[in-house]
């Protein structure tokens, strides 16, 4: 509450100076951790935790130990667990702290997941990266940045950032860009050692090829190099795509991570199916926006199910409004059911959000209480959606993945795990 009545009357220059001030001087009382790791970056809207996830993994299967920081969870080297902090990237003593971790854990690489929020508050500042990466850029988070140019500035200042840090001994600075996306010229003309892109349509250094989709695999090749992963859908490949490009920027052979990639099992609370006794297809991922749920309903046209229930909300606390419906109309052209409950409201009225969102299913035709259910209780309406499926219907539920919390009002955070939470009423529903 106060840092919201201080952000309303502080002028913004004071804010921005602050903000920069912390950073540096996180970086200098911890004495500037992030010289003495090799750092990777990685921001764009969508498939940020994925790709951290899959840069760990296979570094880890070169023999390097790892430390990484993302929406989903933190690692030091052997030990990992959930964010439970409800940010992406960390504030700025907390990410010197763990940077301190990592090194005092023996980790050789650090993993970010840089965030257009972060960047914002200049919590990249204190942090020498030596690759950054852009995923994509589709517009999320417009009312915190104030529109969409200004939330590609931030994450371009990442990239403008990269080389304004003193390169470490025989250290690179290297930009990992997709080639696919429109805006790949503007994240790749700033100064950098080398630069590297990946694509599915454009001519790039790492084009897949021949990608198909055969049960739960993904199959494609590089360089005449066969991949066959147990990830689904398109985003994946571009995801894979990112991860090489960046591992093969460290050294790491395209052979050899084409065989450790068949043990990878995907990132928690992303596209990860739910295992039950009711023969009902239980699939939980994040999608919290209009691009990545776009990109997750191709995905399911890949496999076989009846019916599709899909449980959705929306966020508030400073997030796109406009997407709200839209989530709702989108849902409502695609799903069978559509359940609309609460996300993450922070302050904002949450039955106005379920409200809105439920307005675009009507739109599209769906029927209040017959094909169309408002259950502001999260949990309720997850126990409606498994008391509607029956056998061999998808159970779609989005918004939430693995996040540990939902925010309401006054800062408070509520326990929280979509996964979890499945697993326990299919042990109550008869």
């Amino acid at each position: 509450m106060i840092k919201k009545i201080l952000r309303k009357i502080v002028p913004k220059s004071i804010l921005k100076s602050y903000h920069k001030f912390l950073s540096l001087l996180g970086a200098f009382l911890y004495r500037y951790p992030s010289d003495k790791l090799k750092v990777i970056g990685v921001t764009g809207t969508n498939g940020k935790s994925t790709v951290v996830n899959m840069i760990s993994f296979l570094l880890e299967k070169e023999g390097y130990k790892v430390g990484n920081t993302s929406t989903v969870g933190f690692k030091i080297g052997d030990e990992e667990w959930l964010n439970d902090k409800k940010m992406t990237m960390l504030g700025r003593f907390s990410l010197q702290k763990m940077l301190i971790r990592m090194i005092k854990r023996g980790c050789d690489y650090a993993i970010i997941e840089t965030s257009s929020e972060g960047i914002k508050q200049y919590r990249h500042l204190g942090i020498n990266y030596d690759v950054v990466v852009f995923t994509n850029l589709t517009p999320e988070h417009l009312e915190s940045h104030g529109g969409f140019e200004n939330y590609k500035k931030a994450k371009l200042k990442l990239f403008q950032h990269l080389t304004q840090k003193p390169e470490k001994h025989n250290v690179p600075k290297i930009i990992v860009a997709n080639k696919d996306d429109q805006y790949f010229k503007e994240f790749t003309n700033y100064q950098a050692d080398q630069k590297i892109g990946f694509s599915i349509d454009q001519e790039s250094d790492f084009k897949a090829i021949n990608i198909k989709f055969e049960d739960f695999n993904t199959i494609f090749k590089i360089k005449e190099i066969d991949f066959k992963i147990n990830v689904l859908g398109e985003f994946n490949v571009y995801n894979i795509l990112t991860a090489l490009a960046v591992c093969s920027s460290q050294g790491l052979s395209l052979e050899k991570m084409s065989k450790d990639l068949e043990d990878y099992e995907g990132t928690p609370g992303r596209m990860e199916f739910i295992r039950n006794k009711k023969d009902i297809k239980i699939l939980v991922d994040y999608a919290p926006e209009i691009e990545s749920l776009k990109q997750l309903y191709k995905a399911l046209d890949l496999f076989k199910y009846n019916k599709l229930i899909h449980v959705l909300g929306s966020c508030g606390g400073g997030r796109d409004k406009s997407r709200q419906p839209v989530l709702g109309s989108m849902s409502g052209n695609k799903a069978d059911i559509v359940i609309v409950t609460n996300e993450d409201p922070y302050d904002d009225n949450p039955m106005e959000i379920i409200n809105n969102v439920a307005q675009g299913a009507i739109d599209k035709g769906k029927e209040l209480d017959k094909n169309l259910f408002k259950i502001k209780n999260r949990r309720e309406a997850i126990k409606k959606a498994l008391e509607l499926a029956q056998v061999d219907d998808l159970l779609l539920l989005t918004g939430k993945g693995a996040e540990q919390y939902i925010c309401v009002k006054h800062g408070h955070k509520i326990p929280w795990d979509d996964r979890r939470v499945v697993r326990e009423l299919l042990s109550e529903i008869k």
